[in-house]
């Protein structure tokens, strides 16, 4: 272990982390099941603000109080489920220590253990591993018997003798494990349908001031990762959250809400192409001329010369 900028403390290896929290070296070097029932982890180990270079998925356990989910607070009496990629930033001086009870899992995988399976691509592709703390998943008691089965299956498997076919059954387990949690996010995603319709609303809102201001010329086209910013949520749970409600992931959002604009400017205005384009927030009048008309089928002149 090493200190890092900021203060962050760096994992290299599995077993590096496993020393930290007093336990013996993992049977496997490239993955590891930390599991509540059976082992007496100090609940510091991983807590405050560390570096990871593998996989982290951890079960919390309930705790008291609420927590803070962008703008409003849920019960967070049932405990949830995080999930961290490699060299992503965990915790921080505001992080609550991670408690250990008798529900207790933290799953370590190293990305080598993946190598040559598809799911070393796949598991990319896994929106959640980008999401913050605040935005874990909660489970209701039958997802967390689901859940609690795989890490359990998991547990036995690397406990038991490693073999030819140990790898490939571990990687199914976690594969289904994640095709779980896909599924149990997009029911979270509608249960809080409410909620997130606000959401919804405070995005339109920031769009429609950021274009009414003098924000795009200064900043240039929205990001992703400044609206998430202003919602107090991950741009990957931004994304999954517009996907579930309205079909669109963020950038397309974005998009959509430019071409409306820029219509609404065309059509009720002299200003030419370029003069549109700054406005918008674009460098150069070329970018906004080809995205108005990936989207419309029709170049900006073209689109006005309908209203003359």
């Amino acid at each position: 272990m090493r200190k890092e900028e900021f203060n962050h403390q760096q994992f290299d290896s599995i077993s590096e982390a496993h020393r930290l929290m007093g336990l013996p070296q993992p049977r496997h070097p490239l993955i590891s099941l930390i599991n509540g029932k059976h082992l007496p982890i100090c609940s510091q180990a991983l807590g405050g603000s560390h570096v990871l270079s593998f996989y982290k998925i951890s079960f919390k356990p309930p705790v008291s109080g609420k927590l803070r989910y962008g703008q409003d607070y849920y019960d967070f009496n049932g405990g949830g489920l995080m999930f961290a990629a490699p060299h992503q930033v965990i915790g921080g001086h505001t992080a609550a220590t991670e408690p250990v009870g008798d529900c207790y899992f933290t799953l370590l995988i190293h990305p080598d253990f993946l190598l040559g399976h598809p799911l070393a691509r796949a598991i990319k592709q896994y929106g959640f591993f980008s999401y913050t703390a605040n935005e874990a998943l909660h489970l209701s008691d039958e997802e967390q018997t689901t859940i609690f089965s795989l890490f359990d299956m998991m547990d036995k498997e690397l406990q038991g003798r490693i073999d030819d076919f140990s790898q490939e059954i571990v990687i199914a387990q976690v594969e289904l494990l994640l095709n779980f949690a896909n599924r149990f996010y997009k029911r979270q995603f509608i249960t809080r349908k409410a909620a997130h319709s606000t959401l919804l609303e405070k995005l339109e809102m920031l769009l429609e001031t950021y274009f009414n201001s003098d924000t795009a010329l200064s900043r240039g086209v929205p990001t992703v990762a400044y609206l998430a910013g202003q919602l107090n949520l991950s741009p990957s749970y931004l994304s999954d959250m517009l996907r579930a409600h309205t079909g669109q992931n963020a950038q397309q959002h974005i998009h959509a809400r430019l071409i409306d604009r820029a219509k609404q400017i065309l059509s009720t205005t002299n200003l030419s192409v370029s003069e549109v384009a700054y406005s918008l927030g674009f460098e150069y009048a070329q970018s906004f001329s080809k995205l108005f008309k990936s989207k419309t089928s029709l170049s900006p002149l073209e689109f006005r010369q309908q209203f003359n």
